[in-house]
């Protein structure tokens, strides 16, 4: 029998590996974990936590620090309907704090941190194993969970992607913050020409913009072609550097092989534009270790398909929408429905 360094791998310090290994210490499992960046960690994203993500994080004993967010709001130039959450708000989280805050929550429970970048992951003789390349070294496990994010090594290591989308079709995004006091408690989202930008308090004195559209994006451009959030933003400082992510739909043929299982934006990911990506993401890590627990990776694959439903057919359906001569259509058709539109919100943030 292959000797074994830990009884989980789990390869990528972003919140979503870091809540599995989490989860799985909770459980009593010695957990390694692989990453080749050093905190906090930084990503391109809207950064707001719907209600389901912090009741995820606070289950795991993480409660982050940020602006409370009271719901989401859709916005273009002449309409604007917002829908308050029920049943307990949101919060806008720097993502860096997230992160930091999942890494010392992880390291309190005894997750042990490896620093070094994954060439490539191998299974057989019922253990799964990763080799780090700085020195080769090679660690194993009887079970891996690669939370690599957006374009995992792992996933196309294992042949497990799926045909990448045509060129014209693929969306990017963009993510900047600005220094000045949040005008609002929701999160809103702008939708303008072929972009739409979320806006997210996350701090007394910090704004955070998202923009989302094809490639070739420019940040200012798209926000100066949105007058009303180029307004409110005035001659505000910008506090962070343009950090971009895409293309944004990766697909995947499964979610396991053997002992491996893909979790977070590897597993697969539609778009950002409802931004529940958190909240999915946290429910796989769960799902993906109580299946470890288990011995039982289909049990992971079924829970995969359950838990992501929601998210990939209203995702997928509303970027059809905003693909199509409907776009405009969009947000005067949720003012005219407010409670069809709040049902949505509701169903995704929970």
């Amino acid at each position: 029998m292959t000797a074994k360094d830990a009884d989980l791998l789990v390869v990528g310090a972003g919140p979503v590996g870091l809540a599995a290994a989490i989860e799985a210490r909770l459980a009593g499992q010695d957990v390694l974990l692989v990453e080749a960046r050093e905190g906090p960690i930084d990503k391109a994203c809207g950064e707001g936590l719907m209600p389901g993500a912090l009741t995820a994080l606070r289950r795991i004993g993480v409660d982050p620090a940020g602006h409370d967010l009271a719901g989401i709001a859709y916005l273009n130039a002449d309409h604007r309907v917002e829908h308050r959450f029920t049943g307990g708000g949101g919060r806008g989280v720097r993502r860096t704090v997230l992160q930091a805050a999942l890494a010392a929550r992880a390291a309190d429970l005894g997750v042990r941190f490896v620093r070094g970048r994954v060439t490539g992951a191998e299974q057989g003789g019922g253990s799964a194993s990763v080799r780090i390349a700085e020195g080769g070294t090679v660690l194993t496990a009887p079970w891996l969970i690669a939370a690599d994010g957006l374009h995992s090594p792992i996933r196309r290591h294992l042949g497990l992607e799926r045909a990448p989308q045509p060129e014209r079709r693929r969306r990017f995004g963009l993510r900047r913050h600005y220094a000045l006091a949040p005008w609002t408690d929701f999160v809103e989202v702008h939708w303008a020409g072929a972009v739409e930008a979320y806006v997210t308090p996350v701090g007394p004195q910090t704004v955070g913009i998202a923009v989302l559209g094809p490639r070739n994006l420019r940040l200012d451009e798209a926000l100066a072609g949105i007058p009303q959030l180029a307004e409110r933003l005035g001659a505000a400082d910008a506090s962070t550097p343009v950090r971009g992510a895409g293309p944004l739909l990766q697909r995947t043929s499964a979610r396991t092989q053997g002992r491996v299982l893909l979790v977070g934006d590897a597993s697969g990911y539609v778009d950002a534009l409802t931004g529940e990506g958190m909240r999915v993401g946290f429910a796989q890590a769960r799902s993906a270790v109580d299946a470890v627990l288990a011995g039982r990776p289909q049990q992971y694959e079924r829970a995969w398909r359950t838990e992501t439903r929601d998210f990939r057919l209203l995702t997928t359906a509303l970027v059809r929408v905003a693909r199509s001569p409907l776009r405009g259509r969009i947000v005067p058709l949720a003012a005219a429905c407010p409670g069809l539109y709040g049902r949505v919100v509701e169903r995704l943030a929970r």
